[in-house]
């Protein structure tokens, strides 16, 4: 079990609504039945009163970040270009099935990951800590990397560079538009940078993930990722809704509402 937003949500949710229950059920009757009578009743206590404004509220996000939209940070780079360090982000809850918060147990299978979804997912190594990449082998799959090409059993999945980069630190980076099943995506490459290479088969109930990032980002190429289990599984990201870098950065405008391909 993992202590974070969705456990303290949990934990409100919880409090707040036994708390209102059992006014509510115990000791509101009887206050009413004293009103009725003529006598004079003792005011609502202040927890009471907290209890039964702030519940609703917290069983509607709960919900809407457990089964519908959950927002993110992104804090990196290493899915450049396709997202930028200060996008915001929100991740479908839905995609992969409905999961109940804190424990993560599926309960409602809605669909499968797909191959060139960008996922968020919790860190094998360190499921306290989500990372976000794109889905690039599916369980079965024979997954090989070589000198920054990518092979998906035995089929080399062809790049087709179109430009350099020209914006911040990548100024120069080669960028290339790279097809997994019906998705098109920019990737990117770091002239004189090593390339990780990998070879492996992904096994059943796991996912294989790179980075759009290529030479610098830390994926299932590495041990500490390594295949994804299905339960580290989030969301899908859909839609970036904010562009900002903390704590002092400009908005950017321009990229606020697009979708996530």
């Amino acid at each position: 079990m993992i202590i974070d937003f969705s456990f303290i949500l949990v934990v409100a949710a919880l409090v707040t609504g036994v708390v209102w229950g059992v006014y509510a059920l115990g000791v509101q009757p009887q206050r009413t039945r004293g009103l009725a009578a003529g006598e004079a009743a003792p005011a609502e206590p202040v927890l009471v009163e907290y209890a039964r404004s702030f519940f609703p509220i917290i069983l509607i996000v709960l919900v809407v970040r457990s089964f519908i939209f959950e927002p993110f940070r992104i804090p990196s780079d290493s899915m450049m270009p396709t997202l930028l360090d200060g996008d915001f982000i929100f991740v479908s809850k839905y995609s992969y099935g409905l999961k109940l918060p804190v424990v993560n147990t599926k309960v409602v299978p809605v669909g499968d990951p797909e191959r060139g979804d960008v996922v968020v997912f919790r860190l094998p190594s360190d499921p306290s800590v989500n990372y976000i990449k794109r889905l690039v082998g599916l369980p079965g799959d024979r997954i090989s990397v070589r000198n920054d090409q990518l092979f998906i059993n035995g089929e080399r999945i062809p790049v087709e560079f179109n430009g350099t980069y020209e914006k911040e630190d990548y100024f120069g980076a080669q960028l290339g538009l790279e097809r997994l099943g019906d998705v098109a995506h920019t990737v990117m490459y770091i002239p004189g940078r090593e390339a990780a290479d990998f070879d492996g088969v992904v096994p059943a109930g796991h996912y294989y993930f790179m980075g759009d990032n290529r030479d610098n980002s830390r994926d299932s190429r590495f041990p500490e990722v390594g295949f994804v289990p299905e339960g580290n599984l989030v969301g899908k990201a859909v839609r970036i809704w904010l562009n900002v870098k903390l704590p002092s950065g400009p908005v950017l405008w321009s990229r606020i509402g697009d979708a996530i391909n």
